[in-house]
């Protein structure tokens, strides 16, 4: 273990697995530095469905994968990551950067300290794609606040984001059938398997107006 802190949402603990890093929170595994094929996907299967994304929202930094995925496609031009956690934040500038090709630096990156939940009902921008990966997704938030961007409420709220075209993906440990048919009140929803070397797949939702 390197670090284990206290944080106003709970327990965070970092800690060391050869030459990677794992992500704990309140006792929960979160995220790695040894996996994020389904972190990538997330991003690259929302722009493979959008005709030309420009802006990107990303919610949460975690160690960095998804946001350097949307930096590989030359078309985008700002990427905002939304973090509420400053550890996260520290943690990937001290250690996640070498495995994420140090994307937090990129000068298209735009780095928000916020809580998601809050900050998607107050901003006024427009992003032509949304990836989230808050938590383990819908069925197994590790924070309870966070549940609140699953609701109908958080759903209206993200959509209010979306420029035309534009595509929400979500990540998740598990199906989420239940949150899939409430997505589809609001879009057309696709569900994608993303295999997994642990034995389950992850799971991404596309949603689409």
């Amino acid at each position: 273990m390197i670090e284990r802190c206290q944080t106003p949402r709970g327990e965070l603990q970092l800690q060391r697995r050869g030459h990677h890093y794992e992500l704990i929170s309140n006792g929960t595994f979160l995220m790695a530095t040894y996996n994020g094929d389904s972190e990538r996907a997330l991003i690259r299967f929302a722009l493979q469905h959008h005709p030309s994304a420009r802006r990107v929202l990303i919610g949460g930094l975690g160690v960095g994968f998804s946001l350097a995925e949307a930096l590989l496609d030359p078309e985008v031009e700002q990427v905002t990551v939304v973090e509420i956690e400053p550890l996260v934040i520290l943690w990937y500038r001290e250690y996640f950067w070498q495995h994420s090709s140090n994307a937090l630096d990129d000068p298209r990156t735009r780095l928000i300290r916020a809580d998601l939940v809050e900050w998607i009902s107050q901003v006024e921008e427009r992003f032509d794609i949304i990836c989230l990966d808050i938590d383990n997704g819908p069925d197994w938030t590790v924070v309870e606040s966070n549940r609140r961007l699953y609701t109908e409420g958080g759903i209206q709220s993200l959509k209010k984001l979306l420029a035309p075209d534009g595509v929400i993906s979500f990540w998740s440990a598990s199906p989420a059938d239940t949150f899939k048919h409430r997505l589809e009140t609001f879009f057309r929803v696709e569900t994608i398997a993303i295999p997994h070397f642990r034995g389950s797949p992850d799971y991404l939702l596309l949603a689409r107006v």
